[in-house]
Parts: C-alpha cells; structure tokens; sequence
C-alpha cells in the first residue's frame, strides 16, 4: 500500500515555479530565434515599385519577342522544311488559294412542315430528318406504304455530291 500512495503523490504533485519559469523561458529563447532568423526584412520604400518595373519590362521584352515571331520569316524547324511567315503573307496566301477553288455545291435544304394536331396522337416516333431525304406530308392518309421504285420519283432532285451517300 505505501508504493501506491508513492506512486499517487509523484503523479499529484505540483511541477515547481522554477520548471514552469523555464518552459516559458524556452519559449521565449524560441522565439527570439524565429524573429532574428526569418523577422521581418526592412524594405525600401520604393521595393514594389522596382518590383513593378521589372515586371513590366518582362512584358514588354515578352510582347516584342511575340511580335517579331508574327512579322518575320524563320524557321520552325530547318530538318523537316517548316518555315515560319509573317501572319500578312499567310492571310494573303490563304485569300489566293481560296479564290482559285470552285465553290462545292451545297446539298438541299429541307425545311420542316408545320404538323398537324392528329399528327401528334399517332404512335410512330419522331425521327430526325434526313440530310437530302423526302419528308412526309403531315396527314396520317398521305402516309400510304410504297414500294422504294415508287420513293424514288417522289424525292426532291439532288445535286450531285462530291462524297458517295452511304445506305446503312
């Protein structure tokens, strides 16, 4: 029994003023340490306004770089042929070879009928229309089942295509 009572007052007892004293002590050595070391740098007054100017001369060096990239000739890559040409020259290039292409025809335009309100209660869903492909009349009796000999006629005339359709 008395080791437990032994064992009870070391556990209890108060740590002396002269521990708590130099714990705060530490701290404050600690301290002082942080503050000499990483403290605040004194600054001139004019810190950010050289900061700004070097940041702007670097824009400025930047923005002269990439004009000259734009208005000049040079090469890109001098082993595979890949020059560079000022945007002018590329724009007048595209602009000649534009104009000796023949414009491609454009296919038809479709445009949709208005649908009639008998139209809404049928069953068949509505599918998307078709580049080229006859739309069906709006009344549910126009739409008799014919035979594709006979779809063909009915179909608006196509202008010839430079690319083949496809039929899944």
């Amino acid at each position: 029994m008395a080791d437990t009572e032994s064992l009870r007052q070391l556990v209890h007892s108060r740590a002396p003023l002269s521990t708590w004293f130099g714990i705060v002590l530490l701290f404050t050595l600690f301290g002082v340490i942080v503050l000499a070391v990483i403290g605040p740098a004194p600054r001139e007054s004019d810190y950010e306004e050289t900061r700004a100017k070097k940041r702007m001369e670097n824009l400025k060096t930047s923005r002269e770089e990439a004009a000259k990239a734009l208005s000049t000739y040079g090469w890109i890559d001098k082993n595979k042929g890949v020059a560079r040409i000022p945007v002018e020259r590329a724009m007048e290039l595209t602009i000649a070879e534009l104009a000796q292409q023949k414009p491609a025809p454009a296919g038809p335009i479709v445009t949709p009928e208005p649908q009639a309100p008998a139209a809404a209660a049928s069953p068949a869903p509505a599918a998307s229309p078709k580049p080229g492909a006859a739309q069906p009349s709006a009344s549910p009796s126009a739409q008799a089942p014919a035979s594709p000999a006979q779809q063909a006629p009915q179909s608006a005339p196509e202008s010839p295509s430079p690319e083949p359709s496809k039929s899944p």
